[in-house]
């Protein structure tokens, strides 16, 4: 059976730019939530959650986030 075509882009990726200077990139958001109105602010909400699950595992705490920016942006 054939596949459906999927979408160009299932997900945007962000870099992500923490309180402690630290930084993370190509972080994934699902493409469906960004735009509208809001723009790419919901990627926020998603990132975070991403981070609580990630502490959950490792045992240390989330960093606050300074700064998200799609990947490949300066």
């Amino acid at each position: 059976m054939a596949r459906k075509p999927k979408s160009k882009s299932e997900f945007v990726l962000f870099d992500v730019i923490y309180q402690d200077g630290s930084q993370r990139s190509n972080r994934r958001v699902p493409s469906d939530i960004l735009g509208g109105l809001d723009g790419d602010e919901p990627a926020r909400g998603v990132i975070e959650e991403q981070d609580r699950q990630i502490a959950e595992q490792s045992g240390i705490p989330p960093a606050p986030i300074k700064v998200i920016r799609r990947a490949g942006r300066s």
